[in-house]
Order: structure tokens, then C-alpha cells, then sequence
């Protein structure tokens, strides 16, 4: 990813902030059924670690960041030279607060978004 240095600043911002939010467990992430994803709801936006590998290899990680209500999006990758040690930590600590959580299906059809349509 090539940017200037106020956006890689802003970003590197936004992935500490994220990372804070995570040790203090005010953002809360879920465990994709069928997968070593990660994801959470924030502001608005879908936030997904990944791939599905172990942490103990050297495979490259990403931060994928997408509103909701656009299609636009943001992806960091961990082999970024001046982002990646940031992505690095998040991934570290997501893994470390979402171990023992319970799989679940983010698509999953509830009644709760069921009546949200109705």
C-alpha cells in the first residue's frame, strides 16, 4: 500500500485505536463459524482480520475495514512497511480477547433482523 505520510499517520492512528479498544474490551470481536476470521461492528463499519491461518506462521495479515453504508473500504496488510507492525499488534490482540469466544454466523438470519424488514 503506497500513501503520503498524513494518511499513513491517520492510519496508524486508527489501528492503535482500534488495538486500545480492544485490551480495554470496548470493541468486541466475534469468531466467523467455519473460520480464524475476525470481526467486529464499529462506527458504523464492518472490521475483519485475516486469513484464516494460525498465528504461529509467517503468513501476512490484513485489517479490512468497509462502512456499512458504502462500498467503499480500507485494507491494511501486515507486510505494509510502515503499518504492518501496527496490523501485527490488533491481530495479537484480537486473538488474545477472541479466544474463548463461541463461533458464530455473522449472516445469519435472525429474528431480531427479520423484524427490522417487516
Amino acid at each position: 500500500m503506497t500513501s503520503d505520510a498524513p494518511t499513513t499517520e491517520k492510519l496508524t492512528t486508527l489501528v492503535e485505536q482500534l488495538t486500545n479498544l480492544t485490551t480495554s474490551g470496548e470493541l468486541h470481536w466475534d469468531r466467523q463459524r467455519g473460520s480464524a476470521h475476525r470481526y467486529a461492528r464499529w462506527k458504523n463499519n464492518l472490521l475483519i482480520l485475516g486469513p484464516a491461518e494460525p498465528l504461529d506462521t509467517n503468513v501476512p495479515r490484513y485489517l479490512f475495514i468497509t462502512p456499512f453504508d458504502s462500498p467503499a473500504c480500507v485494507e491494511i496488510n501486515s507486510n505494509d512497511p510502515q503499518l504492518g507492525e501496527a496490523v501485527m499488534r490488533l491481530v495479537n490482540k484480537v486473538e488474545k480477547a477472541s479466544q474463548q469466544e463461541p463461533p458464530t454466523d455473522p449472516f445469519a438470519i435472525t429474528d431480531d433482523i427479520l423484524a427490522r424488514l417487516a
